[in-house]
């Protein structure tokens, strides 16, 4: 038995749909399962609640041979460690009733590096945590990712790609589809013992200015990058009802990359996974600017 957390999120519905191509039971634990395919919901067996909630962990747990975690960070949090540890704390006294043998977790890159990271450091510390459960444990630490860019899509419609770091600075991208054939793997193949951080850079190394590049020559349309103050865009977070030390967090978090907690570890061919940006583009956010287009009657 495979339990998914998150299995609506960008990355847990991936990792579902990989998952129930094999012949092994799948158990999702979701909030509303409404918004599961109804293919998924006949397949998989649901649990609904939330996988911070003991009971529900409990109903969700028993029996389970591997748990995938993942912690969307609540951004009206105290701070990025109640968001990310103490949220999770619940799931790791699961893992431990129940003697959960395998945990993949989703991480973040930069692990001991000494850098402050606000969500990035809470989000090793959450390792540490499903690490003192003393179930065999695989942290995917992860880049930024690829799909991030698609909440941006009405601005680059209108030919403007933004950030907070500077247009020639290069960091690892990484596609969410990705991340699920890598948490997959993990998943299915229960071989693996010990407790180790899996780095993956994505697919490339690029900087805001070559994403601008690649969505002009993708888009046919220029796009151009624009760097965003970060105090501005912390009291925007505010005024969308993000806690105080959730935007500092996030504001933190981008810092840090400037800083280099992205690109501490060599590139390498097994650390690099398939996906280009340029083909992301071409297969998610040309046909997302396409039906913005049609939607706003443009």
């Amino acid at each position: 038995m495979i339990v998914v957390t998150a299995p609506t999120g960008q990355i847990g519905s991936k990792l579902v749909r990989t998952l129930l191509t094999h012949d092994e039971p799948v158990r999702l634990v979701v909030r509303e399962p409404g918004k599961l395919p109804t293919n998924v919901r006949e397949r998989a067996e649901v649990v609904t609640g939330s996988h911070q909630d003991p009971a529900t962990l409990d109903r969700a747990l028993a029996g389970a041979d591997a748990l995938f975690w993942l912690m969307p960070a609540a951004p009206t949090a105290s701070s990025p460690y109640e968001a990310y540890v103490a949220a999770s704390i619940p799931g790791a006294d699961a893992v431990v009733r129940h003697g959960v043998p395998h945990v993949v977790v989703v991480s973040a890159l930069g692990r001991g590096s000494q850098i402050y990271a606000g969500h990035v450091s809470a989000s090793h510390a959450m390792e540490d945590l499903l690490r003192s459960t003393g179930a065999h444990v695989r942290a995917l630490a992860l880049p930024t990712f690829m799909d991030n860019i698609l909440r941006q899509i009405v601005a680059i419609r209108g030919g403007i790609v933004t950030g907070m770091r500077p247009a020639d600075l290069t960091m690892p991208w990484m596609a969410t589809k990705d991340i699920a054939a890598l948490a997959a793997g993990y998943l299915l193949d229960r071989g693996w013992t010990g407790q180790d951080s899996v780095a993956s850079l994505g697919g490339e190394d690029l900087s805001y200015a070559d994403i601008a590049a690649i969505l002009t020559d993708v888009l046919g349309t220029p796009v151009r990058y624009q760097l965003l103050d970060r105090a501005a865009v912390k009291e925007s977070l505010l005024g969308r009802g993000v806690s105080a030390a959730m935007a500092q967090s996030m504001i933190d978090m981008d810092v840090a990359g400037e800083r280099g907690i992205n690109t501490t570890i060599p590139r390498t061919a097994q650390n690099t996974t398939p996906t280009t940006f340029r083909e992301f583009a071409l297969e998610n956010v040309k046909p997302a600017v396409a039906e913005s287009q049609v939607a706003s009657g443009h």
